[in-house]
C-alpha cells in the first residue's frame, strides 16, 4: 500500500472522476469512487468451511460431514483466494463423490429432511414430472442459479431411470441428489459475468452467490435467490439492501468468524503442539478455547457493537471460559461456557495482541518467538512484506546463559549480523514488546531470573510494553488500509490487481471516514464496481 500522505493526495485527485449515473458506491468527502478494472474471472472451489456450511444450510444440522475432502490452499494469506488457484486431483474427485453419497444417503434416510426437499408426491417410480420438479428445486438451491432445460432433463433422467430400476422413486431421487452435490456447479463458484468486454457485470445470480459467501460463508437463502430472480441485485441500491439485511441475520456470525479465521490464520491452531514439559498448562481444550475467544470477540465487536475496528487492538473486553480465565489469572465470568469479562489494566493484557490464540500460534513448541509475533504484526495487521531468510542463513539463536538470560539479549546475534539485521530489526524489535507473554500466552515478568524489557519502537512510535504496542498498532497509518485490502481480496477471491489499487485506497479512506466500522466497509466493498464486475475472460 502507498504511504498515507501519497494516498490522501491521490484520493483527493481521484474524487473528480465521473463514474456515471449508477455509481457503485455513495459519494462522500473522499469524492466518487475511482474506476476499477478487475482481473479475468476464475472458478473458485468451495473451501472446506463453505462446503460444510452449504450442506448444513441446504439439509439441516446434524448430518455426519465427510471426514476428508480436497485440502484448501492459501494465496495472499487467504484460503478464499487460494480457492481460485487449485485443481482437483483424481483422488479429490473420488472424495467429492463419496461425500455426495454420504450426504444423500443420510438425507434419504430421514423422512423429515427428505419430505422438506421433494416438492411433489411421485405417482410412479419413474414419475418424470416429479423428478423434473425435484431437479429444478434442489438444483437452484445447491447451484445458486436456475437450471437450464438440458440440466433438468439430465438429472430428472437419472432419477426416473434409477427409480424405475429400483422400484422406488426416492432411491432415484437420492442418486439425483448425489449427482447435484458432486457437480462442478455445486463445488465451484461460477462468476463470469453477463456480457463480453473488459468489464463484465456479474449476473444477479452470481452476485447473490458472491454476496452470500462473503457475509454468511454459505449458500444464498430463499429471499436472496428471490431477489436475484426479480433482478433486484443489478443496482447498487438493491445489493446494499440485501447486504444490510444479511448483516442483521444470525448467519452473519459465520461470515465474520470465517473472515478472521482466515486473516489471522486461526485455523492453523488445529495443528500446533506445545512441549508439555515446558508448558504444563497447554492442552487441546486450551487451544480450542483460545481460538473461540478471538472469534467471539470479532463477532461482538463487528456485529453487536459495530465498534471502531481499532478497538480490536485496545479493548479490555473479551470472552473467556474457565480454562482461559485460569490462564489469564481472572475470575471466570460464568460457570459454564464463555462469558464477557473486562480485564484490569494491572493485568497488562488487552486486545488481540493479548489473546492466547495469537500468542500460542506465533510461538515455538517450547518457547515464545519475537520474530514470529513481529512478522504477524507486520504482515497480517499492517500488510508489510517481510522477505524470507536466505536458504543458507542460520536462523537459530543461542541458548540462554548468565550473560544473555532473556530473548532480547539472545536476539542480538541476528540484530548485529548484516545478513539478518535488515529484517530482524523490523520484526524482532516489535515482537519483543510481547515477551511478557510466554509461548501459550501466560503472563511473566521474569525470564531465566532476569527482568523482561518489553519496550520498543514501531515505525517511529515508541512503546513501553504490550499494552502500548497495541495502541501503536491501532493508530498506525497502515492498519485500516491493511484490513481493507484483506477484506477486498477475501470478497473478490483474487489479489488486488493494478487496475483495482485506486479503488482499494478509496475504500480505505471511507473506512476511516465511517469511524472504522467494518459493517460499513463491507457494504462499501459490496456496492463497489470491483465487487459487482469481473474482467475480460482471457
Amino acid at each position: 500500500m502507498r504511504s498515507t500522505s501519497t494516498l490522501l493526495l491521490l484520493l483527493s485527485l481521484l474524487g473528480c472522476k465521473d463514474k456515471g449515473a449508477d455509481s457503485a458506491a455513495p459519494v462522500s468527502a473522499r469524492g466518487a469512487a475511482p474506476a476499477a478494472q478487475p482481473p479475468a474471472p476464475a472458478l473458485r472451489r468451495l473451501t472446506r468451511s463453505q462446503y460444510d456450511n452449504a450442506v448444513s444450510d441446504l439439509f439441516g444440522d446434524g448430518l455426519v460431514l465427510p471426514a476428508k475432502l480436497e485440502p484448501d490452499a492459501e494465496v495472499e494469506g487467504l484460503l478464499s483466494v487460494g480457492a481460485a488457484t487449485n485443481a482437483v486431483s483424481a483422488y479429490g474427485v473420488e472424495l467429492y463423490e463419496d461425500a455426495a453419497f454420504l450426504i444423500a444417503e443420510q438425507v434419504f434416510s430421514d423422512a423429515e429432511r427428505w419430505g422438506a426437499l421433494v416438492p411433489c408426491t411421485p405417482e410412479a417410480d419413474d414419475d418424470a414430472d416429479c423428478a423434473a420438479a425435484f431437479a429444478e428445486s434442489i438444483g437452484q438451491a445447491a447451484w445458486r442459479r436456475p437450471l437450464d432445460a438440458d440440466e433438468v432433463d439430465t438429472i430428472a433422467g437419472v432419477i426416473a431411470s434409477i427409480g424405475a430400476a429400483a422400484g422406488d422413486f426416492n432411491t432415484g431421487a437420492m442418486y439425483g441428489l448425489a449427482a447435484v452435490l458432486q457437480s462442478p456447479s455445486f463445488l465451484y463458484r461460477v462468476e463470469h459475468g453477463s456480457t463480453d468486454g473488459d468489464l463484465r457485470p456479474l449476473t444477479d445470480w452470481e452476485l447473490a452467490s458472491r454476496l452470500s459467501f462473503l457475509l454468511w460463508n454459505s449458500v444464498p437463502d430463499a429471499e436472496l435467490l428471490d431477489a436475484a430472480a426479480a433482478g433486484e441485485l443489478a443496482t447498487a441500491a438493491g445489493l446494499e439492501a440485501q447486504a444490510r439485511r444479511m448483516l442483521a441475520d444470525p448467519h452473519a456470525s459465520d461470515g465474520v468468524r470465517n473472515l478472521f479465521d482466515e486473516i489471522f490464520h486461526l485455523y492453523e491452531l488445529d495443528g500446533i503442539s506445545k512441549d508439555p514439559a515446558v508448558f504444563t498448562h497447554a492442552s487441546p481444550d486450551l487451544i480450542d478455547s483460545a481460538r473461540e475467544e478471538t472469534l467471539r470477540l470479532m463477532e461482538w465487536l463487528v456485529l453487536e457493537e459495530d465498534a471502531d475496528f481499532r478497538d480490536l487492538m485496545t479493548s479490555r473486553d473479551t470472552f473467556v471460559d474457565r480454562r482461559l480465565a485460569a490462564l489469564y489469572g481472572v475470575a471466570a465470568p460464568v460457570e459454564g461456557g464463555f462469558g464477557l469479562v473486562t480485564l484490569s489494566p494491572e493485568d497488562g493484557r488487552r486486545g488481540l495482541l493479548g489473546h492466547a490464540s495469537f500468542l500460542m500460534l506465533e510461538a515455538h513448541a517450547a518457547s515464545s518467538s519475537a520474530t514470529l509475533r513481529g512478522i504477524f504484526i507486520r504482515d497480517k495487521l499492517l500488510c508489510q512484506t517481510i522477505p524470507a531468510p536466505p536458504a543458507d542463513v542460520d536462523t537459530s539463536i543461542p541458548e540462554a546463559d548468565a550473560s544473555s538470560p532473556t530473548l532480547r539479549e539472545r536476539l542480538q546475534t541476528h540484530l548485529e549480523d548484516p545478513t539478518c539485521a535488515s529484517c530482524h530489526q523490523l520484526t524482532d524489535l516489535v515482537g519483543l514488546g510481547l515477551e511478557n507473554f510466554d509461548g501459550i500466552g501466560r503472563w511473566r515478568d521474569i525470564e531465566n531470573g532476569a527482568t523482561i524489557d518489553p519496550s520498543g519502537t514501531i515505525d517511529g512510535t515508541d512503546f513501553a510494553d504490550a499494552w502500548s504496542l497495541g495502541e501503536a498498532v491501532s493508530n498506525h497509518d497502515a492498519y485500516g488500509p491493511c484490513l481493507t485490502e484483506h477484506l477486498y481480496q477475501y470478497a473478490t477471491g483474487h489479489p488486488v490487481a493494478e487496475g483495482e489499487e485506486d479503488l482499494v485506497d478509496w475504500l480505505a479512506l471511507g473506512f476511516s471516514e465511517n469511524s472504522h466500522s467494518l459493517q460499513e466497509l463491507m457494504v462499501d466493498v459490496i456496492v463497489s464496481d470491483g465487487f459487482r464486475n469481473t474482467g475480460a475472460i482471457q
